[in-house]
Formats: C-alpha cells, structure tokens, sequence
C-alpha cells in the first residue's frame, strides 16, 4: 500500500527501533502535505528506511505506531493482532475454578494495537477508540473480531465518543447485534453493568485481582468503599464477611448500581448502606469506626500540566483517610492517572502519612490485572498502582 510519509530527523529514530510506539512531533523532519488526522502513514529514518506504520494526528504525540514493519493494514492485519491478544486472554484465564465471562481484550499499546481499547463482556464487545485512526479502521476491526470469537461473539458496541473528546463525529451505536444481556460473573459474584451509558466502558475490569486481594482483609470488619461506583470493592467485602460496608459516590446514577448489585448477590443494601456524597466532604464527617477503607477515585490528572494539582488532591485524599482509619486498620488507595508514576504515588501517599500523623506500613504494591499487559517497551501502559497499608 502506498501510504503518505513522514520522515524523522537523524537519531530519532532510536526510539522506535526499541519498539516504543510513539512519535512526538518534535522528531519529524518532514512530512506528505495535506495529511488528515487518522490517515495511516508510513513511517522512514532519515535515511529512507522504513520503520513502519502508524497512524497520524496533528499535536504533540503525532504518530502512533501500529506495525515495525512494512505491510498493508487490512481485516487480515487486525485479525492477526487481536487473535495474539485472544489467545492470551485464553491462557489467562484457564486457571482456577471460579468462574469470569469478563475481560479486556485489547488493552492498547499494551497489546501493541495503540488507541484501541476493547473489552470483553460475556461476548458482548465494547470497543472504546482513541485516535481517529481507530474509527477510521472500525469496518475492519470489527469485522476481525466476528472471524477471531466466531459463534462466542454476541455483539459490538462502539462507545468511541467520550474518549475521543469531540475528535469524531461518528456517534455511539451497536456495530453488531444489539440489547445483550447486562450481566456478567467475576470471581463467582454477579454484577449488572451498563455498557451504553455506564463509566468508561461499563465496568472497572483493572480491579479484579485487588477486589480479590481485599477479600483477605475484611472478614468480620467495618468497611468504607469510597469512588464505589457499581460496587465492585463492596460486594467483595461483604463476600469475604464483613459485617457492614459503606459506598459511597457522587453519581446517584453509580449507588443505585452499587446497591442493585449487593442485591443480586445476596447481601442487604439497607444494612450495607450506598450514600450519594462527595467523598473528601464525607471523610470529614466519619469517625474512627471504619476498619478498611478503599481509596479508588477517578483520574486526578489527565494530562502532565495537571500532575501538580493532582499530586496535592491525592495527599489531601489520603492524609483524611489515615486520619479517620481505625487504629489497626487496612487502606487501599489506587491511583489510575497515567502522568502519576509509581514512585511518585508512593511518595505522595509518604506525605499524606506524615501529615496525619500515623505509624504506616505497606503490606503490598499491587497494579492493574494481566488483561491489561504493561508493554515492556512502552512503561506508559503501567498505569493503575496501587498501596495496601497498615495503619497504627
């Protein structure tokens, strides 16, 4: 395929030679005029070799790469891509004997397919495009994904719109079947999720392990699940046997999720109560009766410019809740901003125990799940850590 081109400046081409897939615009020496955000370009050394292809946008990152090597991107392309990444998947979850129908697919350059997200609910897909390029490819991926699942597949639903902030003008809609069942199973435990209109693509898959994790701490506890939204970390908790638990977060939308799924599983929301609150107003009203408290708010810095204000929010977060902890109590705090790495997050979370005043240990450092692999050669896909501390 005879692809528009863009060159790059002698040396920058280091990076992309180990595999990192982005192109920042400073390293482009020149480029085919006339280039559209999502065109697919071929990308060359500054001597003419060619390193690959990607697709193209306008800003700071303006190439993203999708192949090291020189081919048409096709069905048969995006064929080859998602299956590598389903039959991980596979490997992924063969052991054990509790049962999950939900997965993430692709989980972007962490699977080598940058600006592509999908995740895997029971057979029913939802694809959530990053770039223009993606939605430009959707035709293909989509018809990919019937040839790679065959008969597992139920539907596709493309949700693109909310993460490319206004970058198309495609709208929201199902590319394949329609009104799936709204159900899944992780680790044994029910959840209704709303693919259409719920958070990002309808669930917090990147949590599973730590859900899990959090079961060995809460038997007989007192337990607040802060940022709750469906209720994943309560359900868990009140799986494990603790005595009560507390959701709560600012969507009235996101609580009456929470409290459906306590039902479906079996525990009581009225005794389990799920309050609408603004969570760093409501820490401050608590007493010290809460045994654990989970911390796993939304991204506080979407960008580098907002990583100071960030920082600053995730203190004051956590300096509250070591303050109000029960003495001998467990903190689960996440951060999930891409631009907050993990030394950061860490010493932060420092600052916030010194604040309160606490004697604090870190019992583990977890991240986010298998399905969502951090490419070895591109650390920017780590982006979910996480501390679970002792609190004296």
């Amino acid at each position: 395929m005879n692809y528009p081109e863009v060159t790059l400046k002698k040396g920058k081409e280091i990076s992309i030679k180990r595999k990192h897939h982005w192109i920042f615009s400073g390293a482009i020496e020149k480029k085919t005029l006339d280039l559209e955000e999502g065109n697919l370009v071929k990308v060359l050394d500054h001597k003419k070799q060619v390193l690959g292809i990607g697709f193209y946008s306008p800003g700071s990152i303006m190439v993203r790469m999708i192949t090291f090597t020189d081919r048409d991107i096709s069905e048969d392309f995006w064929m080859e891509k998602i299956s590598v990444a389903y039959k991980l998947r596979k490997e992924i979850f063969s052991y054990g004997n509790k049962k999950t129908n939900a997965y993430r697919l692709v989980h972007g350059e962490g699977d080598r397919m940058p600006g592509l997200i999908i995740d895997n609910y029971n057979g029913n897909l939802v694809i959530q495009g990053h770039h223009p390029g993606i939605i430009k490819e959707l035709d293909n991926i989509s018809t990919a994904l019937k040839r790679v699942l065959g008969k597992e597949l139920k539907s596709i639903y493309n949700k693109s719109s909310s993460a490319m902030h206004g970058q198309t003008d495609q709208a929201d809609g199902w590319v394949f079947g329609e009104n799936p069942d709204n159900r899944i199973v992780e680790n044994d435990f029910q959840f209704e999720i709303n693919m259409e209109k719920g958070q990002k693509t309808g669930f917090f898959l990147d949590q599973r392990d730590n859900r899990n994790l959090l079961q060995t701490y809460c038997r007989g506890k007192v337990v607040l699940n802060t940022f709750c939204y469906s209720g994943g970390f309560s359900v868990y908790a009140m799986g494990a046997g603790a005595s009560r638990v507390t959701s709560v977060d600012i969507s009235s939308e996101a609580i009456a999720l929470c409290q459906r799924n306590l039902e479906i599983n079996g525990f009581d929301p009225i005794n389990n109560p799920s309050i609408t609150a603004d969570v760093l107003k409501y820490l401050q009203t608590i007493d010290d009766s809460y045994e654990v408290i989970i911390l796993d708010p939304p991204a506080f810095a979407k960008n580098r410019r907002s990583r100071h204000n960030a920082v600053q929010a995730y203190k004051r977060l956590n300096a509250l809740a070591l303050k109000k902890i029960k003495p001998g109590g467990i903190l689960f705090t996440f951060s999930c901003s891409q631009v907050i790495d993990r030394e950061l997050f860490h010493h932060t979370v420092t600052a916030a125990a010194l604040e309160s005043g606490r004697n604090t240990q870190i019992l583990h450092q977890v991240s986010q799940g298998a399905d969502h692999p951090v490419n070895v050669f591109h650390q920017e896909t780590s982006y979910l850590k996480g501390l679970v501390l002792y609190v004296d």
